[in-house]
């Protein structure tokens, strides 16, 4: 059975989608933890991948090398997923232990043309980040940046580094955003065979494209709230 030192041991090492090794993802993260504490450095972590990886849910692409952290960081982009294994690596660059979490959620603010190419309003295997601080696993989900909360009527998810942040407030008009239905549990790295076959299961559209769909999710979702207004 392993211990809790040689489990947090375990999230400080590189993995083969968390590669806290890679230079410019320890580069990003010396340039962005500031703070004195590891709870500190989490939170500049955490805003500083919220707000400069932006959240694009048409980024998927079906290849194993589209979700290692420094590919993303790189690409400036990517979707939940994505931003969750970018967050984990910056905090494991940064010495603070790290690992993914899954759960299945409910979006009740999405855009017709993502409903469309999903063929659902659930997220299934909807990723956020787990930190170890002050002795305990925190969740955290950096998965929209702020310009696109902006756009959408939604509030930030904001994080203190002290309680689970994986409930975004109600947008501005009071409805509802997001619904946690199924946890999965935690992984030290991404699962990646679990996360194609639930997409090719779930998400056919998606997954068979052999490419990114493309498109402007931000513009949609300004449109979408225009329309409404």
């Amino acid at each position: 059975m392993k211990t809790t030192e040689t489990y947090q041991q375990q999230a400080l090492q590189p993995g083969d989608y968390i590669d806290s090794d890679h230079a410019e993802i320890r580069s990003f993260a010396e340039s962005q933890a500031v703070g004195a504490t590891h709870q500190e450095r989490a939170v500049a972590l955490y805003y500083a991948v919220r707000d400069q990886i932006y959240y694009d849910p048409y980024s998927i692409r079906m290849e194993p090398e589209t979700m290692r952290a420094s590919n993303i960081l790189a690409q400036g982009r990517g979707h939940c997923v994505a931003k969750a294994v970018m967050y984990a690596a910056v905090c494991r660059a940064a010495g603070i232990p790290a690992r993914l979490g899954f759960a299945d959620v409910k979006n009740h603010l999405t855009t017709p043309r993502l409903r469309e190419l999903m063929q659902t309003d659930i997220f299934h295997y909807h990723g956020y980040t787990d930190v170890w601080l002050n002795n305990r696993w925190i969740k955290a989900t950096p998965a929209f940046n702020l310009s696109l909360c902006e756009r959408f009527g939604v509030l930030p998810l904001d994080f203190d580094g002290v309680n689970d942040s994986i409930f975004h407030p109600c947008d501005r008009e009071g409805r509802q955003h997001m619904e946690y239905l199924v946890d999965h549990g935690p992984r030290l790295d991404l699962p990646w065979d679990e996360l194609v076959k639930t997409y090719r299961e779930f998400y056919p559209l998606i997954a068979s494209a052999g490419q990114e769909i493309g498109g402007d999710f931000a513009a949609e979702a300004a449109s979408e709230i225009k329309k409404a207004q």
